[in-house]
């Protein structure tokens, strides 16, 4: 075999190798996460293990406060979702195609919120809503989840925006259709997978959100601070294991779901 092709052979394995070390050390604490879910022992967590049961899932789901912090996470996730991709539609298609001195400016100013530290959000969220006497719960909670969702609808229409051969507006506008019509007809049905595909990214980043939730939750708890304050009750380990796995199957769905839509062609 010629030294060029050998050569050429052994980088990519290495490569391979590398993307594979990689993947574990990302995903090995997950794997860790789900070993630990049917462990015996509820205390040490020794390992391996001394043996597997699945009496914490039976443990975990007759917990009522788990259920209750479980729907309240689905149902600021869904109004965040909800709330997030019309506003993070209208804006990519704004700051997409409007043009107008400052843009970029504007465009960097859009998209931080989620590159800020929660801890910051979570903070000046807190100082506004009690500046406007607003008692923190549920509402307060989704006003805080849609900021950074907003941008994740945002990123995924834009990157489809400009996909769009934009002839095809100027045509249906030389046809005689309005704005709104040429929306629905022409801009919407190129847009429809990528802004499911941002509503599902939000939809699973507001679920298991934790630190913006901190300052605005008040009393109220949702799965990931359920999950938090467990932590700190040693005997409730395992439940919590079994828990937060739970979190990671549903979580999964809607990445996946949004990673095919985000592919997929018009």
């Amino acid at each position: 075999m010629p030294s060029n092709a050998l050569s050429n052979s052994m980088r990519h394995k290495c490569l391979f190798l590398f993307s594979y070390a990689v993947i574990g050390f990302i995903y090995l604490p997950l794997v860790v996460i789900g070993i630990y879910a049917f462990t015996i022992d509820d205390i040490t967590f020794a390992f391996p293990p001394t043996g597997f049961t699945t009496r914490w899932f039976y443990a975990a789901f007759a917990r009522a406060d788990m259920w209750q912090a479980l729907w309240l996470s689905v149902k600021v996730a869904v109004l965040s979702s909800l709330i997030a991709m019309p506003l993070g539609t209208l804006a990519a298609i704004a700051l997409t195609r409007l043009n107008y001195k400052r843009k970029d400016m504007l465009t960097t100013l859009f998209v931080l919120p989620i590159a800020l530290p929660g801890i910051l959000t979570g903070l000046a969220f807190l100082n506004t809503f009690k500046g406007l006497g607003f008692h923190p719960g549920m509402m307060t909670i989704v006003i805080g989840h849609a900021t950074f969702c907003i941008v994740v609808v945002y990123n995924n229409v834009v990157a489809r925006m400009r996909r769009i051969p934009w002839s095809m507006v100027e045509a249906s506008l030389d046809l005689g259709a309005n704005y709104l019509q040429t929306f629905r007809y022409v801009i919407f049905p190129h847009l429809k997978s990528a802004l499911l595909a941002g509503g599902l990214l939000a939809f699973a980043l507001s679920l298991d959100e934790v630190i913006v939730t901190l300052f605005t939750a008040g009393s109220d708890k949702t799965l990931p601070i359920w999950i938090f304050n467990e932590l700190f009750r040693p005997r409730e380990r395992p439940v919590t294991n079994v828990v937060a796995l739970v979190v990671m199957l549903i979580t999964f769905i809607p990445v996946v779901l949004a990673y095919r839509l985000g592919n997929a062609e018009d």
